[in-house]
C-alpha cells in the first residue's frame, strides 16, 4: 500500500522524524510505521526493542503528547508502528509547527502558522478583536446603508433602523468583549487599509496578457468596494448595447449584471485577507478574470463546493454580514445562480478554478456568431458546424459530413481542430456514440 495522507513509511528511525509525527498531530492524525520501505513492504529495523522504550520518550520530551509505538515481529523482520492521534492544542517541535497535508509534510509559517494557531483556537482570521479601535470611529453611512438593505431584504427587522451602532455589531457577533473584530472593521471602518494593507480591489482591461490598457482601484470598507465596483464595471469596462420597446430605452450588458455581481460578492466576502494580494478583475474583450486569494478547505474541489452549498469558510463573521443584507447566499447555490444567468443570456457558462494560490471565475462572451468565428480563422464548414452546435445542442462526425457534403476524413480532421486548436468544441461519449458540444455548455 503507497503512502497516503495518513500513512508514512520509513525504513530506519531518525530523531528528525518527530516532525513527521508533530504534523500528524497537527493535522487529522496518522501512522508512521519504522521498518518498511516507500510501498509499504517489511524490510525490518535493527534495535527494533531499544526504539520501541526511545521513541515514546523523545515524543513526550519534544512534543509533549501520547502516542502508541507498538512492535511487530515478521519473518522479514521487525518493525514498529506508531499511531497519533490528532490534537486539540497546536503541537511544535522544538518552536517549528508542523502540518500534515497530502502525503506531505510542510512546516508553517507567517499567515498560514496565524490561521492554524487561531483555528486551533476556535477561532478564525475576521474574528480576532483589534485594539484601540472603537464604535466611534466606524462609518455612520456604511451603518445606514447596512440597515437598509437588511431590512429591504427581510433579513433584518424594522427594529435594526432604531437600534444603536453597539448593539447592531453585538447582534452580528462583531464584537468580543470590549474590542471590535476584525471583519467590523473591513465591513464599517471608512479606511480599513489601516488594518489590513491589501484589502482592496483592482480592475484593469487588458489587450492581450501583456497588454494593459488601463485600471482602477477600488477603496473603501467591503460594503463600499462591492458597491464601487460594480458602478464601474457596468460604466466604464462592460459595454451594453441600446435598444427600444416603443418609448422605453433599453440597456442590454455584455455579461449578466447579476451574475457579475455574485462573482464580485463571493471574492470580496470570502478573500483570504492573510494574503498579500488585491483582489485582481482582468477585463478582456472576450472575458472577465475575477480572481482572490484564498484556498479551499482540505480534500475538497469545486465540485464539492457546489455540492455541499457552503462557503469557502474563510471570513465567518463578514460572511454572515453579507448574508444578513441579501448580499450573498451560499457559495454553492451561487455557483448555480451565476451558470442559470450566463444560459439564460446565452453564454457559456463561467469557469470555476483554483490555481496560483486563488480563486478564479472566468466569464466568457458569446464568441459563437459568425463574424466573430470568422475572425478566430474557422473556414466557413466550421462556421456552420458550430452555429449548429449552437442551436442543436452537438453534432456527430456524421451530421458534419452530411450538412458540409464533406468525406469523414475531412471531418474528423476539421472537428479535430475545433477542439485543439480553436478550443470551441469539446468531445463527448465514445465510438459510434461519440458526438460534440461547445464548451462550458
Amino acid at each position: 500500500m503507497p503512502e497516503s495522507q495518513n500513512t508514512e513509511y520509513k525504513s530506519i528511525w531518525k530523531d528528525e522524524y518527530l516532525k513527521w509525527i508533530c504534523g500528524f498531530a497537527n493535522a487529522r492524525g496518522g501512522t508512521i510505521f519504522i521498518g518498511k520501505d516507500d510501498v509499504g513492504n517489511v524490510v525490518g529495523v535493527n534495535n527494533a526493542k531499544k526504539l520501541l522504550e526511545d521513541i515514546p520518550n523523545k515524543i513526550i520530551t519534544v512534543l509533549g503528547i501520547v502516542a502508541d509505538v507498538n512492535l511487530h515481529e515478521t519473518e522479514n523482520g521487525d518493525y514498529l508502528e506508531i499511531i497519533v492521534e490528532p490534537q486539540l492544542n497546536p503541537v511544535s517541535f522544538k518552536g517549528e509547527y508542523h502540518y500534515r497535508s497530502g502525503s506531505t509534510k510542510q512546516e508553517l509559517k507567517g499567515a498560514a502558522l496565524d490561521n492554524f494557531l487561531l483555528k486551533k483556537q476556535g477561532k478564525h482570521w475576521d474574528g480576532v478583536p483589534i485594539p484601540h479601535v472603537t464604535v466611534t470611529d466606524l462609518k455612520q453611512e456604511t451603518f445606514d446603508f447596512f440597515r437598509k438593505k437588511g431590512v429591504k431584504s427581510n433579513r433584518l427587522s424594522e427594529d435594526a433602523l432604531t437600534d444603536s451602532n453597539e448593539l447592531l455589531l453585538n447582534n452580528l457577533k462583531l464584537t468580543d468583549g470590549d474590542y471590535l473584530k476584525r471583519a467590523a472593521l473591513l465591513l464599517f471602518h471608512p479606511d480599513p487599509e489601516k488594518f489590513v494593507t491589501n484589502a482592496y480591489v483592482k480592475i484593469g482591461f487588458f489587450e492581450s496578457d501583456s497588454d494593459l490598457r488601463f485600471q482602477d482601484e477600488v477603496h473603501g470598507n467591503l460594503f463600499e468596494q462591492v458597491e464601487k465596483t460594480m458602478d464601474l464595471l457596468f460604466t466604464k469596462y462592460i459595454k451594453s448595447m441600446i435598444s427600444y420597446e416603443g418609448i422605453y430605452r433599453i440597456e442590454t450588458f455584455e455579461y449578466p449584471k447579476e451574475a457579475i455581481r455574485e462573482a464580485v460578492l463571493n471574492a470580496i466576502a470570502h478573500k483570504d485577507y492573510t494574503g498579500a494580494t488585491p483582489i485582481q478583475i482582468s477585463v478582456y474583450k472576450d472575458k472577465i478574470m475575477i480572481w482572490n486569494y484564498g484556498e479551499l478547505p482540505e480534500n475538497w474541489t469545486i465540485d464539492t463546493l457546489q455540492k455541499k452549498h457552503s462557503s469557502v469558510p474563510h471570513n465567518p463573521d463578514i460572511s454572515n454580514a453579507f448574508f444578513r443584507i441579501g448580499y450573498i447566499e451560499a457559495w454553492g447555490r451561487g455557483i448555480r445562480k451565476m451558470n442559470e444567468q450566463c444560459t439564460a443570456a446565452g453564454l457559456p457558462q463561467p469557469l470555476y478554478y483554483y490555481e496560483s494560490s486563488g480563486f478564479w471565475v472566468v466569464f466568457r462572451k458569446d464568441l459563437f456568431n459568425e463574424e466573430d468565428l470568422q475572425a478566430k480563422g474557422l473556414n466557413p464548414r466550421q462556421i456552420k458546424a458550430v452555429l449548429y452546435v449552437r442551436e442543436k445542442g452537438k453534432i456527430t462526425n456524421k451530421e458534419y459530413q452530411e450538412i458540409n457534403q464533406v468525406s469523414k476524413r475531412t471531418s474528423t480532421s476539421e472537428l479535430t481542430d475545433l477542439v485543439s486548436k480553436y478550443n470551441l468544441l469539446e468531445n463527448k461519449g465514445v465510438g459510434a456514440g461519440s458526438f460534440y458540444k461547445l464548451i462550458g455548455q
